[in-house]
């Protein structure tokens, strides 16, 4: 029996695509909050069909999963198709380098359906880096020195690591993906203060005896890079 296609999408458009994807059998279907969920459930039952809603496939954490499929001998046979839940287009992602978006067609009606074909995936022999979920290979990640915290919402969450663009942090507060937060950093004799979206997040449970926490990514909105710079400079590990 063939695995169920992996479908995923932000769950207000998750009932369009549905119906758009009926034709293609069983599907496993997850929000776009939870790539990790969903590339834990394309390991295990390598499906032949993979779907990825648009929207999510243009952010940085669509891209980031795109690559991680691509680049996965093991999923070589999967078809990667890239669709929009009003039905205006649909294509299949190169095996190669994803090319941009294309904008959908003017006036909508008429399916877009870009096929490319491509060479097989080149798989190294050398171990495969985890997915980047947090999208910001934009800059590089500073690891920060342990006991360095800064405040999301007046609550304190230790940093793990720090970029002109976001910041991986632990905290024992809920942080929900999407969630917009000011965050406070301080500095010499000031604070620093700028907002933040919570990119990603995940509950996990410490070594024995440490209460449970949340592990998340935060989004830089509106920060100062060369501040940032500096405070990376002065705690990096």
């Amino acid at each position: 029996m063939p695995a169920p296609a992996v479908v995923i999408a932000a769950s207000n458009l998750m009932a369009s695509l549905r119906q758009r994807l009926a034709a293609d059998g069983e599907l496993l279907v997850f929000p776009d909050t939870e790539p990790i969920q969903a590339l834990q459930a394309i390991l295990e039952h390598r499906p032949s069909l993979i779907v990825l809603e648009r929207l999510f496939a243009a952010t940085p954490r669509g891209a980031a999963l795109i690559n991680r499929i691509k680049n996965d001998g093991q999923l070589a046979h999967a078809e990667i198709r890239v669709v929009s839940h009003s039905g205006d287009y649909a294509r299949l992602v190169s095996r190669g380098t994803t090319p941009p978006l294309p904008q959908a067609p003017a006036g909508g009606g008429a399916t877009a359906l870009a096929t490319e074909t491509f060479p097989p995936a080149v798989v190294s022999a050398a171990p495969e880096r985890p997915l980047d979920w947090r999208g910001t290979r934009r800059a590089p990640r500073v690891p920060i020195r342990a006991g360095v915290e800064i405040q999301l919402d007046g609550n304190p969450v230790r940093v793990v690591d720090l970029s002109l663009v976001g910041a991986q942090v632990l905290s024992a507060t809920i942080l929900r993906p999407n969630q917009k937060v000011r965050v406070s950093m301080p500095y010499d004799d000031f604070m620093m203060r700028f907002r933040g979206t919570v990119a990603w997040a995940k509950f996990e449970l410490p070594e024995r005896g440490a209460p449970p926490r949340y592990r998340a990514g935060v989004e830089f909105t509106d920060a100062d890079p060369a501040a940032i710079e500096r405070y990376c400079q002065k705690n990096k590990e």
